[in-house]
Formats: C-alpha cells, sequence, structure tokens
C-alpha cells in the first residue's frame, strides 16, 4: 500500500519559521537542471545532496519511497492577523459576500482577485464557504468546464479527481476559502475603519 500525503501550512513568515525547524528542503530534478522546490522541505531524514544540502532526490521520487514533503507556504493575509484569538474572531465573522461582486474589493482578495469576471459567469451567488470552495475549484484548468453550471451540477463532480489537468482536492479548497474569507472580512474592517 502507498501512502502519499500533500501537507501544507500557511505562515505569515516562513522563513522565521524555518529557522526554528530542522529541515532539508526539497529538490525538483528535470532533464536539464535540478533546482529547489519553492516550498517543500522534509523534516525527517533523507538522502542529501553534499553539494546543495537539499534532498538529493526529486520531490516525486521521494514521496514513491514513502518521503513526507511538507509546504511552508508563505501567505502575505496573516501578516494582518493579529494572533489566535483574532484569527477565530475573523472566522466567525460572516464575510460580506455580496462585496465579492465589487470588482475593485474581488480584485484585491486572495486567490480569486483575477476571477472576477468568472465569478460573474455563475448563475448563482458565492455566499457561503462551501460554495467558495467550490468556485476556487472551478477555476482551476480541470474543472473550467463547470463554469456557468449551478451549484447543484458542480457539486456532482468538482471533487472528482481529474488526472488530464490541475484540479483542487476538497481539503484544499475548503482551507483557501476560509482564508479567502478571513481576507474579506480584513478588507471589509479595514474600509469601514476609513
Amino acid at each position: 500500500m502507498k501512502f502519499t500525503s500533500d501537507v501544507d501550512i500557511d505562515f505569515a513568515d516562513r522563513s522565521a519559521v524555518l529557522k526554528l525547524v530542522k529541515h532539508i528542503p526539497a529538490s525538483i530534478h528535470s532533464a536539464s537542471d535540478t533546482t529547489a522546490h519553492n516550498t517543500g522541505i522534509y523534516v525527517h531524514e533523507i538522502p542529501v545532496d553534499p553539494l546543495t544540502g537539499r534532498a538529493a532526490l526529486d520531490y516525486r521520487q521521494a514521496e514513491d519511497r514513502g518521503y513526507i514533503k511538507l509546504d511552508f507556504l508563505n501567505v502575505h493575509v496573516y501578516q494582518q492577523v493579529q494572533g489566535p484569538d483574532h484569527l477565530d474572531q475573523l472566522m466567525q465573522r460572516t464575510p460580506p459576500w455580496a462585496k465579492l461582486y465589487d470588482h475593485k474589493f474581488c480584485e484585491q482578495l486572495i486567490h480569486i482577485g483575477r476571477h472576477h469576471s468568472t465569478l460573474l459567469r455563475m448563475p448563482e451567488p458565492v455566499d457561503s464557504i462551501s460554495r467558495l470552495a467550490m468556485f476556487l475549484a472551478v477555476i482551476r484548468p480541470a474543472k473550467r468546464d463547470l463554469i456557468g453550471r449551478t451549484w447543484r451540477e458542480v457539486a456532482e463532480t468538482i471533487w472528482y479527481k481529474n488526472d488530464d489537468a490541475y484540479s483542487f482536492k476538497r481539503s484544499h479548497a475548503v482551507a483557501y476559502a476560509n482564508l479567502v474569507a478571513v481576507h474579506m472580512n480584513l478588507l471589509d474592517l479595514s474600509n469601514q475603519g476609513n
């Protein structure tokens, strides 16, 4: 039985965390070059290239051999969050869903800022975390054929894996939807203060 994982951890400043965590940076091997993975690290033993200090195996080969890569991601939105209690408050607050349809507001949002015109092509509003998660999945290449369909139609196939093109897993989409909702609330509160 093959074990695979996809663990993404968001940070306001990943470099500050990496200073505290003993790790080995992941590698990407191509036919012509070997480069550092943008976000991937290993926090357990893995063969290391002595010249680069990075994993000697390509991250895909490492996964096939059972190594678990963690992706430590920089997420600028979290620089505006003052701590765990503030984050909880932002997550409990109902986002201003109607403002998604304001082009200037929407274009500021993480993950969906460039997709305002696609949002307008959906026949029903994005007015919940589940619909926002589906919207985030619909704008990925593998699921673009669902643009313009009702949420009921989208829900029928959105979480099925498509090997032909990039798609979102449900867990990623829900996590990103919550992040977008937090960002909506931060922007809304900021605009109210002006």
